[in-house]
């Protein structure tokens, strides 16, 4: 039998940046595999004048109506709407703003983007991005004690996005190549502050992932070499080692993505929850 993808329209209203229902959007398609959402994202929809449109394209092109509307009024107007259209819409976060107003016994301030509010928190998440740029594949290691999380592996192992969504969180993290028979920086050694976890991976998948990187025109690389899944191994042993050396933690990303990766860090250090 033929597999198939079906496509659906999927309409995303936001009164902020969307980012909130864009991850909820995609968290629910993700259980569907025979059907491909088509997203159409609207943002900073905080008003009837601007709703008008959202809703007269939803109209063109009905499918699912996810938002985040906190104005009482805007939410009632596009449930009715999708309504009359026959099409099913649901206000993403008023269930669980319900629930926190029962548990805790008050009202929300129904607050727009309450959550992008430039607090202490958000200066930190700003730092923590400075500091891993700062600190990307090896670079300033004379500062390493100032990170939360140190990073190691050999290359392909995810250890750059994985920093970034970290440091995101406000998490501030270097991370260093692992390079056979190379040593690593002495700060690492003496640094005392950061947890340091190793990311490793199955020979095959580094070599798939290597053999998908577009390499450029850089002057004597070894290609060959750099895919080899015999030198690829003997890199992870050499990577093993170390972590055995310094008693470092390793986490396989084989099949984890690198939201499961950065949780499973996290889950090591219980403070930087």
């Amino acid at each position: 039998m033929e597999n198939r993808t079906n496509f659906f329209h999927l309409h995303l209203i936001s009164d902020s940046t969307g980012e909130t229902l864009i991850s909820a959007g995609r968290a629910a398609s993700a259980q569907f595999k025979s059907s491909q959402p088509i997203e159409h994202v609207y943002p900073l929809i905080r008003n009837r004048k601007q709703l008008m449109p959202v809703l007269q394209a939803i109209d063109n092109e009905p499918g699912i109506v996810l938002y985040t509307i906190v104005d009482p009024e805007l939410a009632s107007i596009i449930d009715e709407r999708c309504a009359e259209m026959g099409v099913a819409s649901v206000n993403v976060l008023e269930p669980v703003i319900g629930a926190f107003q029962i548990y805790l016994g008050a009202p929300s301030r129904r607050r727009v983007g309450a959550q992008h509010v430039m607090n202490a928190g958000y200066f930190a998440r700003i730092e923590a991005l400075n500091y891993t740029m700062d600190h990307d594949d090896g670079q300033m290691p004379e500062d390493y004690n100032e990170a939360d999380v140190v990073i190691v592996g050999i290359s392909r192992t995810s250890k750059t996005p994985t920093s970034i969504y970290l440091a995101n969180r406000g998490i501030k993290t270097a991370n260093i190549p692992i390079v056979y028979g190379v040593p690593l920086p002495d700060a690492l050694a003496t640094a005392t502050k950061p947890l340091i976890v190793c990311l490793i991976a199955t020979t095959d998948r580094i070599s798939q992932v290597r053999e998908n990187r577009l390499l450029g025109s850089t002057q004597g690389f070894d290609r060959e070499h750099y895919t080899d899944r015999a030198a690829i191994s003997e890199e992870l042993k050499y990577a093993r080692s170390l972590c055995a050396r310094h008693n470092w933690p390793m986490i396989d990303v084989t099949r984890r993505s690198i939201e499961e990766t950065a949780a499973a860090i996290v889950a090591l250090r219980p403070k930087l929850r």
